[in-house]
């Protein structure tokens, strides 16, 4: 199975949660074929809305979630 990562993000209550305002709004960036792909998408958000503390993007590794026994932190 492929290891698909999804990345987005949005505006949060507190910059310490994932406790997303407006879902509806979220920002999906992509779903990519492999981490280090997320991870660069990531940070390019995360860079670009850096003087917003309110705005936060995460890495989802989808792969976890369609087959729960991939759960090793290292992928």
């Amino acid at each position: 199975m492929s290891k698909l990562h999804l990345v987005f993000g949005g505006r949060v209550s507190d910059p310490q949660t994932l406790d997303f305002l407006e879902p509806s709004a979220l920002d999906v960036v992509g779903i990519f074929p492999d981490y280090a792909s997320a991870e660069k998408a990531w940070r390019a958000n995360a860079q670009r809305t850096v003087d917003d503390a309110q705005m936060r993007y995460v890495v989802v590794h989808l792969h976890r979630l369609l087959d729960p026994s991939q759960g090793s932190l290292a992928d």
